[in-house]
């Protein structure tokens, strides 16, 4: 395993730090780590391994000589500059959702499709959408069993899931509203979070779904390589600094009990089973924060399911920052060397 010469695009925001703990936490072969950023964080420094790095501004030209680039910026910086950093012979990994739908590139889960990381000809990879990868990394060996028919899903998404700003923000309405001042300005948000739920994340579209919603379907029938999967998805921003849950029933074309479902579960790779009734053990927000399972518990048959008709229904979380962003495209890059 030769070192790499590795970038992070946007290294100064929340995703893009936790790919450098990530990089240092899983001993990633590092020979040359250049972080990257707008022209305003330029000379700013970061650690990494105990040294101090500076940041450069991200121009075509940082990516000389790099090896693998880490995409942690929004859509139209990645837009306009991944593709620069491929044609000079990086092989980028994007967590924003620019090329996530774009035929001629794979959209990766690591425990589910890896197979696909190795067709890359645009030299760029897709990291899916953190409420994705959170609800479908233990839908799939489920799907495995049984056969995936359908899902319906609601998730429960952390501020985190709005960048550091949406930390911040939270942060600064609990702080306000415990002195008794007045709120203010709410953005990121539209609404106040705090003592909130606000049922919109992105804007809304077809047939009224946002584009948050949407992304469970499209991008898990490319993920799965499931064209016909069909997914019914509620969005809900919650008033929780980090780590998103989602309500999750599942159709399935073979009869699964709840107790096969846990065994299944339990073998999985990267998931932990918390399913515990009798003494108040499921998974929750503080418990999977700062780790890379997801965890999932509530299983159980579905009530309201057509007799005949297989389905089972369950509660999982998952931390939105690392699973959901940083660890999986670090864990795609691990393919690449």
């Amino acid at each position: 395993m030769s070192d790499k010469v590795v970038a992070i695009l946007g290294a100064t925001g929340v995703v893009g730090a936790q790919m450098l703990q990530c990089l240092e936490e899983r001993d990633f072969p590092v020979k040359e780590l250049l972080p990257l950023a707008s022209a305003r964080s330029a000379g700013k420094t970061i650690q990494f391994r105990g040294e101090a790095i500076s940041v450069r501004e991200a121009t075509p030209e940082a990516f000389e000589g790099v090896d693998i680039v880490l995409g942690a910026a929004g859509d139209a910086q990645a837009r306009e500059l991944l593709p620069q950093a491929a044609a000079r012979g990086a092989v980028c990994v994007d967590n924003s959702h620019a090329f996530r739908l774009e035929k001629d590139v794979p959209l990766v889960i690591p425990e589910i499709n890896a197979q696909d990381i190795a067709n890359h000809p645009r030299n760029i990879i897709a990291n899916p959408n953190c409420a994705t990868i959170i609800g479908l990394v233990p839908v799939w060996p489920l799907h495995k069993a049984a056969g995936l028919r359908r899902m319906i899903v609601s998730t429960y998404q952390a501020a985190s899931g709005a960048g550091l700003a949406g930390l911040n923000e939270l942060e600064r309405e609990s702080r306000v509203l415990a002195e008794g001042k007045e709120i203010g300005s709410t953005d990121p948000f539209a609404y106040q979070l705090a003592y909130n739920l606000i049922p919109q994340i992105g804007g809304f579209g077809e047939e009224s779904y946002t584009s948050e919603e949407l992304k469970m379907q499209n991008e898990g029938r490319k993920i799965m390589h499931l064209p016909d999967m069909r997914v019914s998805c509620t969005c809900v921003r919650v008033p929780v600094m980090r780590s998103h849950s989602e309500s999750i029933t599942v159709e399935f074309e073979q009869p699964l009990s709840p107790d096969e479902a846990r065994e299944i579960l339990s073998e999985a790779p990267g998931v932990r089973v918390v399913d515990d009734p009798a003494n108040l053990g499921y998974p929750m927000p503080l418990d999977t924060s700062d780790q890379d399972l997801i965890y999932v518990g509530r299983i159980r048959r579905d009530l309201s399911a057509p007799e005949g008709v297989s389905a089972l229904t369950f509660w999982c979380c998952g931390d939105q920052i690392r699973k959901g962003a940083a660890t999986n495209a670090v864990q795609i890059a691990e393919y690449l060397v």
